[in-house]
């Protein structure tokens, strides 16, 4: 990107949240949300949503749980 607006952080926004673009463009959309309310609050958004996704991917089911799954799950299959 040379020079960045809005449409085109948004549309990098999530390459930029997983540090998967190339230095310029990370740092044309970096300077961008440092002028724009609406971009860096999007930023924000997608900071908090990506760390919840991470927690939540540590988590696991109650074996309990897990077995009734399983279990329903297989019960599906067997009458397909």
């Amino acid at each position: 990107m040379s020079g960045c607006d809005c449409s085109k952080a948004k549309a990098e926004l999530e390459e930029f949240l997983h540090d998967e673009l190339c230095r310029e463009d990370a740092a044309d959309i970096r300077a961008h949300m440092a002028d724009c309310v609406d971009c860096s609050t999007e930023h924000r958004v997608g900071i908090v949503l990506t760390e919840a996704v991470q927690r939540a991917c540590k988590e696991t089911a109650p074996e309990v749980l897990r077995t009734q799954v399983l279990d329903r799950l297989r019960e599906v299959q067997a009458s397909h």
